[in-house]
């Protein structure tokens, strides 16, 4: 679901009529996520177990892409999606439900949905996944189609920005194109199955505005044993470095002025971690945009993140306005808050209208397929 607080636009006052109307482009694999919660431990063996909660719904680039969109940011997604019902689901539920734009994907004939079944207990994740490369010609900007096939743009839209996941050994030729066109690139990586951890191999590097691993990821690239270092040896190759540090929260420095900034984790009950790195990243990405000072933006990013894993699910979990509003209401009803890590939060006021709910809210009907009435 999009925000349906109105006016809550993070770009308002910076957008000119000669902007792209796209805000942010990603592309990726969309999986269809079952999520299991509520388990007291993993499951055993040769028995069955019961959860107390689950989910469904759109996840892997998924997750970023609705982050994204329900901050208010004019979200472009290029995917591929199977025809079969998974497929269906999970294109309505981003296009009608999340308002993302679409017209840069495709359904491919006779290919069925990834999907990732995740289980959610003792704050941590177990998952099992299962799907097949979509068939066709590679090309296209992050996904195969069948050759007889209209293929996709040769080129990604004008956008403010774009969001790329770096592979050691592979370039994309969208991010370069992309950056070309005047699109500021932020990346993040997974692990390196290869153990070489050569930040000369992460060949798109070179195009990205920011970089964001996490701690250990960052250390590794870095060969350094702290991720702060580790945090300014990135800001040699990229204009910014942004290590998360877990549950310590986020470190950041900006190399074109040299300044850096930390921010604490939030302190909450996590019952499902799935997404909450992407959620951070899209917290990131808007800030940035929106030309917040470098704190702000990690404080709100750490925020995103802390909101969306006291739900399950990726994309279900992201927070949207009225969420983050209703948060910033309850916090400052508590009499022991401490007045500094208030403060730390001050900049929300300006930019959010009164909750028009209570805290903790929910946001979306976590399954499939439910009939609507005639």
């Amino acid at each position: 679901m999009s925000t349906d607080i109105p006016g809550i636009d993070p770009l308002d006052g910076l957008r000119a009529p000669q902007d792209p109307d796209c805000d942010v482009f990603l592309t990726g694999t969309v999986f269809l996520d079952i999520i299991f919660t509520g388990l007291d431990s993993a499951p055993v063996r040769g028995t069955e177990s019961w959860a107390r909660g689950m989910g469904s719904s759109p996840g892997g680039v998924a997750n970023m892409a609705t982050a994204l969109a329900r901050l208010g940011l004019h979200t472009s997604l290029a995917a591929a999606f199977g025809d079969d019902h998974y497929g269906e689901y999970c294109w309505d539920a981003l296009e009608q439900g999340e308002g993302i734009d679409l017209s840069m994907s495709h359904t491919v004939p006779g290919w069925h949905s990834p999907v990732t079944v995740s289980m959610a207990y003792e704050g941590e994740r177990t998952m099992v996944s299962h799907g097949h490369e979509a068939p066709g010609p590679a090309g296209a900007p992050g996904v195969a189609i069948p050759a007889e096939e209209p293929a996709f743009p040769s080129c990604p839209p004008r956008a403010r920005a774009a969001i790329a996941s770096l592979v050691p050994g592979r370039s994309e030729p969208w991010v370069a194109k992309a950056a070309r066109n005047g699109a500021r690139i932020f990346a993040d990586v997974g692990w390196d199955e290869t153990g070489r951890w050569d930040l000369d191999a992460l060949v798109d590097l070179e195009h990205c505005q920011a970089f964001l691993p996490n701690a250990e990821e960052a250390m590794r690239y870095t060969r350094t044993d702290c991720p702060r270092a580790a945090a300014h040896a990135l800001a040699e190759r990229v204009p910014l470095a942004v290590v998360t540090l877990g549950a310590e929260g986020a470190y950041a420095v900006d190399a074109a002025t040299g300044a850096s900034a930390e921010v604490p984790a939030i302190e909450v009950e996590a019952l499902d971690p799935t997404g909450a790195g992407d959620v951070f990243v899209a917290g990131f990405v808007t800030g940035t945009l929106a030309d917040w000072p470098l704190a702000d933006r990690l404080a709100f990013a750490g925020l995103t993140a802390a909101l969306s894993v006291q739900e399950f699910g990726g994309s279900l979990s992201a927070p949207d306005w009225e969420e983050i509003a209703a948060w910033w209401q309850q916090v400052r009803t508590f009499a022991d808050q401490d007045p500094a890590a208030l403060q730390r939060y001050a900049f929300l006021e300006e930019l959010l209208p009164a909750a028009a709910r209570p805290w903790p809210l929910r946001r979306a009907v976590p399954t499939i397929g439910f009939r609507r009435p005639a």
